[in-house]
């Protein structure tokens, strides 16, 4: 490459026909062809070896192309084709200068080459100029005539829209005027041309179809615009595509295939537009504005998410449109909407997890206010629907903020499961908040049923299960209404309403009949407490002194009545008021010893008891079977007969002991053997006195150790107290009456005084 004079002339294609890929490249970069779009022209010299074309292209346009020199002879200067930047020529021009025909170095059967640098030219050239000797014009044999040949032979082979502008160069112009050298020039031209093979479609087409025939002429400043000398520029290929089609238009001609301009450019268009949608993606990939946005969005949510990454794809779309604008519409429109695509296909990631952090943050918000009003006493349906609506609201706001203009995300997905997480911890708070007012209502159940029905059970009364069922239905019904009272804010249906009253009662009932259970669990400790309490308490509860005037057998058949109450309360759970006949099997089974025998004649036991389940009772009610209340009555019997017989032995103690005068037949003995000493007594007053002094003590001995008392619990036990307690008990009496005598005689001194 040769930078002389800034015309940057770069071989092209050498002689061999091989594509100078990295000159092209170093050109267009250092003459910054790229950017100009489609202001641009290529002009490019045919004409025979040795004819001046590179003089006349450096003359032009200020290049520097190698040129030959005639004191050497005549040769092959140029070989292959050669590109130049024209100087100081406006719009960029591109001069191409290709290789001489009819040279000897390639021989007269080596045309290939020619033909191919002819149709390359003319592929990629606005105006091509043609340099022929002025004495050739009107000559059949002429130098230019296979040239010229060549030219529309490969013409035949484009198919393109356009027109390319034919500029004829003379040279060594005669005296012969130019008003007479243009018709014959013309009429040569057109005779090639109608000798030149067509296809069936261009048989009859004029010349002027394919080509502008026009004068050498200062023309090539602005030679892009309308009326100038590259004016139909309707196949141009922008600047930035000039390389690919360069080398993909040269590698068709080469392969000798036909070259269809129109898909040619298509193909440019193609390959171009993805290499700057390429590379407008890579640029997206790397943004700093989009890479912080990117990192912020995973923190957390970005106000104005939306038109900050819609700002950014905007941007590289627009540079996209500026850089592909003259490229094929249909390509650049379709590689702009796969660059748009896969751009959106990019940044989705950040878009959903924007979403994420919305939808969280709308649930939180639900959360939070959801508690809030509950505290403040809301109910709960109403305060669920006010915001649910305001999460919602909040929500879609978000969303419509986060929304890319470029893309028509759906965001229902996220938002119907906003609204399933909402709906589940709705759901959530309400079964906890109901299982809480469930458990509630349950302990007070619990409390108000559970020590009352024991003490029922323990009381042992008649009217036991009457008591319980009025208890059971008082403490429901007054439960079930605060009830209903509670919940009343979560507007439940009438089907989940009565099923959690019905839970209310089945499990107050569930609290009596476990708690049933229980007690029949300890009967026999309950029958024996119940047993001693009416057998060693009066009516009055007051304990019971086995004096002697107790009937005991009536005693204890009232407590054993009392206690068969509760054996027969005990079997069965009778909440449901039916009738059963279990009190009076038990009283006339046990209590009025009607225990059947068994039939002599067929063997069988008519006994009530001998059996597991009680009639008309449910098994599922059954406590204790007709076989256990037997059993637990027999050993009832067993432990309270002892409290029975120490009642009997405290009752005839009792007698005992009260019973200190001797018999009859003794004192009337007494009297007649002592009748002397009784008329001694009397006769003696001293004696009267001493044996009135000795009963008083005796007596208040008597009474002072209370020994009838101590006789009660046996003779030789009271004997024993006695002996023990005696001595002590005379001390103290007469240590009494010394006190009593000081006290009376104090007084008296004292009034003497």
């Amino acid at each position: 490459m040769k930078e002389e004079d800034d015309c940057w002339c770069t071989q092209l294609i050498d002689e061999k026909g091989n594509f100078n890929v990295d000159g092209l490249h170093s050109f267009i970069t250092s003459t910054n062809f790229s950017h100009c779009a489609l202001s641009y022209a290529v002009v490019s010299v045919m004409g025979p070896q040795s004819s001046g074309k590179s003089t006349l292209l450096n003359h032009l346009f200020h290049t520097n192309f190698r040129e030959m020199d005639a004191f050497k002879g005549r040769f092959q200067t140029t070989k292959g084709i050669w590109i130049a930047k024209c100087v100081g020529i406006e719009p960029f021009t591109i001069a191409m200068d290709l290789e001489g025909t009819d040279g000897r170095e390639r021989g007269e059967d080596d045309t290939a080459f020619e033909k191919q640098s002819a149709l390359f030219a003319l592929a990629i050239s606005d105006v091509v100029l043609i340099n022929m000797w002025c004495h050739d014009i009107g000559r059949e044999h002429a130098a230019n005539i296979p040239l010229l040949k060549t030219v529309f032979q490969a013409m035949m082979r484009l198919f393109s829209p356009r027109k390319t502008t034919l500029l004829f160069v003379i040279r060594d112009k005669t005296k012969t005027p130019f008003e007479h050298l243009e018709p014959i020039l013309r009429d040569d031209i057109q005779k090639i041309w109608d000798a030149v093979p067509k296809p069936q479609a261009h048989k009859n087409t004029p010349l002027s179809e394919f080509f502008n025939v026009a004068q050498l002429r200062k023309r090539f400043f602005h030679s892009i615009s309308p009326g100038g000398l590259a004016g139909d520029r309707r196949g141009a290929v922008p600047a930035s595509g000039f390389s690919i089609s360069a080398q993909n238009i040269w590698k068709v001609i080469r392969e000798n295939k036909d070259l269809d301009l129109p898909a040619h450019k298509v193909m440019v268009a193609t390959v171009r537009c993805e290499e700057i949608a390429d590379e407008k993606f890579s640029r997206l990939c790397s943004d700093k504005v989009w890479l912080a946005l990117e990192k912020a969005v995973q923190q957390g949510p970005v106000r104005g998410f939306g038109e900050k990454l819609s700002s950014i794809i905007d941007a590289y779309l627009s540079q996209y449109d500026a850089e592909a604008m003259f490229f094929d519409e249909g390509v650049r429109n379709a590689k702009r909407q796969h660059l748009q695509s896969k751009a959106l296909d990019f940044v989705f990631p950040a878009y959903t997890t924007m979403l994420g952090h919305l939808r969280s943050k709308a649930l939180d918000s639900f959360k939070i206010n959801l508690e809030q009003s509950l505290n403040s006493g809301k109910g709960f349906a109403a305060a669920v629907r006010m915001w649910t609506r305001s999460s919602m609201l909040e929500f879609d706001k978000a969303c419509a903020d986060a929304a890319v203009r470029q893309a028509s995300w759906d965001a229902s997905r996220v938002r119907d499961k906003l609204r399933r997480d909402i709906d589940s911890h709705a759901m959530s708070v309400r079964n906890a908040k109901l299982s809480a007012i469930m458990n509630n209502f349950e302990e007070q159940l619990a409390k108000a049923l559970v020590n009352p029905v024991e003490c029922i059970f323990e009381t042992g009364e008649k009217d036991t299960w009457p008591s319980i069922r009025k208890l059971l239905k008082r403490e429901t019904e007054a439960v079930v209404s605060e009830f209903l009272s509670s919940v009343s804010g979560f507007e439940l249906d009438e089907e989940t309403t009565e099923r959690m009253q019905q839970s209310l009662r089945d499990y107050a009932r569930k609290l009596v009949e476990n708690k049933a259970r229980d007690e029949a669990g300890k009967i026999l400790i309950l029958m024996k407490d119940r047993f001693s309490t009416v057998f060693n308490h009066d009516n009055n509860s007051i304990p019971r002194v086995w004096s002697g005037k107790e009937d005991i057998k009536v005693i204890t058949q009232e407590a054993r009545t009392v206690s068969l109450n509760l054996l027969s309360d005990m079997a069965a759970i009778r909440l449901d008021e039916r009738p059963d006949q279990i009190d009076s099997i038990l009283r006339s089974a046990l209590m009025d010893g009607t225990v059947s025998v068994a039939s002599s004649s067929r063997g069988v036991s008519t006994d009530p008891l001998a059996s597991s389940t009680w009639e008309e009772v449910p098994p599922k009610d059954t406590l204790l079977t007709p076989v256990q209340c037997k059993s637990l009555w027999r050993q009832f019997q067993k432990e309270t007969e002892y409290t029975v017989a120490q009642a009997i032995s405290a009752q005839e103690a009792y007698k005992r002991s009260n019973n200190w005068l001797p018999p009859a037949w003794a004192i009337l003995a007494m009297v007649v053997l002592g009748f002397n000493e009784f008329m001694l007594l009397l006769k003696n007053p001293l004696y009267l006195l001493v044996t009135f002094v000795v009963f008083v003590l005796g007596k208040a001995i008597w009474v002072n150790m209370n020994i009838a008392g101590e006789f009660r619990n046996g003779t030789l036990a009271g004997i024993l107290s006695i002996s023990s307690r005696f001595l002590p008990a005379v001390m103290n009496l007469m240590k009494r009456l010394t006190e009593d005598a000081q006290g009376f005689t104090s007084p008296e001194g004292m009034r003497n005084s």
